[in-house]
């Protein structure tokens, strides 16, 4: 089976490992636990990115695809899930009812990332994406978890973004300026954390932000104008 593998799926493999690594060390006593994990699940994006160039240079394997899919779903899906989860859970350690609301949010948001990355490979278009990205809808709800917004956003930001994950909204594919600047604010998020008022996260949240929303409103004036 290891004969099947190439670079790029070894990469996918790496972003995988990033995902799982990133839940296991927020039931250790590391003190900076929860910094870790996002910068686990942050560094697994950036895998996921580089196993895209691999394959486009040197081509994917039979399973590569698969790989993918899987290796994005521990990454994107089930490693925030569980970010949330451990976040938000020990404030809620006595009210039944708001656990039992982000439990659901949370079923919904797994959910949504299952049939989105089961989809993927079917919808994928050239310069396109069908639903909003995988990785844009982990960094919009890590970051909101990490600055540990009220329960209440964080649950209809849940239901929210799983859903556009797995709708037929299009989103223009980003292009190397774009991805650059993404790599930087991610290293940046990883490197400074919530140092200097939180200024990384931040701007990457607020980048993220304006392509998801920004994102299909410019994709509409390109049609009009052309």
């Amino acid at each position: 089976m290891i004969r099947l593998l190439s670079l790029a799926d070894v990469i996918s493999i790496t972003n995988a490992v990033f995902g799982a690594l990133a839940i296991l060390v927020l039931f250790t006593n590391i003190e900076f636990k929860i910094h870790l994990s996002l910068s686990l699940i942050l560094l697994g994006l950036l895998a996921d990115g580089l196993d895209g160039i691999l394959a486009r240079f040197i081509g994917k394997s039979n399973i590569g695809e698969y790989l993918e899919s899987m290796a994005d779903m521990t990454t994107m899906v089930v490693a925030p899930a569980v970010f949330i989860f451990y976040i938000y859970m020990s404030e809620l350690s006595v009210e039944i009812i708001r656990q039992i609301f982000l439990f659901v949010a949370l079923i919904l948001f797994f959910s949504f990332g299952i049939v989105r990355l089961a989809s993927f490979s079917i919808m994928k278009k050239k310069n396109l994406y069908v639903g909003l990205p995988a990785s844009a809808s982990a960094i919009i709800l890590l970051i909101l978890s990490y600055f540990e917004v009220e329960l209440m956003y964080i649950l209809f930001s849940t239901v929210v973004i799983g859903a556009l994950m797995a709708s037929n909204i299009v989103f223009l594919k980003p292009g190397n300026a774009i991805n650059g600047a993404a790599l930087f604010l991610i290293l940046l998020t990883i490197i400074f954390a919530k140092s200097y008022y939180g200024f990384a996260p931040i701007l990457l949240f607020s980048a993220i932000l304006i392509y998801t929303f920004g994102g299909p409103i410019y994709k509409k004036f390109l049609e009009k104008s052309q």
